[in-house]
């Protein structure tokens, strides 16, 4: 049976704790893990365009002994010259996995429907799990444990921030929100991982105050204002997020240790 990677809420907290477990093994043994993916092809469908994203899975695939196939909008022009459906369908013939990096959620959801392979979202408008998987895996690196961390998280609630919000549920690490009015995540993300959160002895708590979010935190984590596609919405943010800035008079009140956290572009 598949397995699908459409959203962290996919994963329970055992299998993200095997995921690291297996990329510590990775990184202090790459020669042993170098045909793992041998004979396997994973087709790279990039209706939004992405450096880190395309890089780490051509990358990743190229060192596990895989090949990757990269499909531009040109090339396949999803939902329009084919039906997400006929694609699916299409590329389970030829190969093992697919990354969909597309703008509306409903478009994994219906990728994974139609796919007789796993189905990963390399980004939608909703989720970005892969971002989330990578953050904490490298919170968990830097800082050798997540029991007891705080992370805050400051500016849009948008897609990583809800991502963000199910894994920290899930591994039990405490999170605060510092959101403007009007741009707090996705409601119900926020109930479930609060509840998520609470099982694991964690905390989840929003704030419209980025100075209370971010007070004597382990982590700051923070993303552009206006997103890709969000262009037109670019100078009215500029005003409400003003005081959600991420620079040094807010960075004082967290831990002096505290990691600065971004998942990139900036747009300056």
């Amino acid at each position: 049976m598949k397995k699908d990677l459409i959203s962290i809420k996919d994963l329970s907290g055992d299998e993200i704790k095997a995921i690291f477990d297996l990329t510590t093994q990775l990184k202090k043994d790459k020669a042993n893990f170098n045909k793992a993916l041998a004979g396997k092809t994973l087709a790279l469908i990039f209706q939004k365009p992405s450096n880190r994203t395309r890089v780490s899975f051509e990358v990743g695939m190229y060192q596990l002994g895989g090949n990757s196939i990269y499909l531009s909008p040109e090339e396949i022009n999803l939902g329009v010259r084919e039906s997400i459906d006929d694609v699916a369908k299409t590329l389970s013939r030829y190969v093992q996995a697919i990354v969909l990096r597309t703008f509306e959620h409903k478009n994994c959801l219906k990728m994974a429907r139609g796919a007789s392979v796993a189905v990963i979202n390399g980004l939608s408008d909703f989720s970005h799990p892969c971002q989330a998987l990578a953050d904490l895996y490298t919170v968990q690196e830097k800082l050798k444990t997540l029991k007891n961390i705080t992370l805050a998280y400051v500016g849009d609630g948008n897609n990583v921030c809800n991502s963000l919000l199910f894994i920290c549920a899930k591994l039990g690490v405490n999170m605060n929100l510092g959101c403007p009015k009007g741009f707090e995540p996705d409601k119900i993300v926020l109930k479930e991982s609060i509840a998520l959160a609470k099982k694991n002895q964690a905390s989840i708590n929003l704030y419209n105050n980025p100075k209370l979010a971010v007070k004597d935190v382990d982590v700051i984590y923070t993303d552009v204002w206006a997103s890709m596609g969000q262009e037109k919405e670019a100078a009215a943010r500029k005003k409400r997020f003003k005081n959600f800035q991420v620079n040094k008079n807010l960075v004082k009140l967290a831990k002096k240790s505290v990691l600065i956290m971004h998942c990139l572009p900036a747009h300056l």
